[in-house]
């Protein structure tokens, strides 16, 4: 919703990484072995496909990426690769929603979507990975002043709603 109100380009790592395991492409296979234990796909997997990825897309007024970075290595290699452009990070939204809630809508996603990565074993993985990986990332955009902490629970319009002030409010469109 994002995305098409202000002319972003959505990139979900997740959804790149799925099609390159649908394909069954060197990437694919690798990131595979990674996603079925529940663990992170090595960062330079991610960041190559993300670089190219930016290479190849323009006349738009940015891009939301969605799952990335996950981890202090991949935010560092991705802010050295968006400086060697000429840009940076101007806003990370993040959504707080308990653990419990979590695991009732990656249940129900498995249900609804046929999700095979979403089985109880690996979502109680996911989330400690999140837990020590991801987590940490808070802090080091709370550090840069862009952080902002979303709610995650209600009604999804009333939840883009707020995103969208926040947007506004660290991002000139004009």
């Amino acid at each position: 919703m994002l995305a098409e109100k202000y002319n972003l380009l959505h990139i979900s790592t997740g959804e790149l990484l799925r099609d390159e395991i649908a394909r069954k492409t060197e990437i694919g296979i690798e990131a595979n072995k990674h996603i079925a234990k529940g663990h992170l796909v090595p960062d330079e997997i991610l960041i190559a496909m993300l670089e190219s990825l930016l290479e190849t897309h323009h006349g738009i007024n940015g891009f939301i990426f969605d799952g990335f970075p996950r981890t202090i290595p991949q935010a560092e290699a991705f802010d050295r690769m968006l400086e060697a452009r000429n840009t940076a990070v101007n806003l990370v939204l993040a959504l707080k929603v308990s653990e419990p809630e979590l695991v009732i809508r990656l249940l129900k996603r498995a249900t609804e979507e046929g999700r095979s990565d979403d089985k109880p074993d690996v979502i109680l993985q996911r989330i400690h990975t999140y837990n020590e990986q991801t987590k940490p990332l808070l802090s080091y955009y709370t550090g840069q002043e862009i952080l902002t902490t979303l709610y995650g629970i209600g009604q999804v319009n009333d939840i883009f709603n707020l995103a969208c002030l926040e947007v506004e409010s660290y991002i000139n469109f004009s």
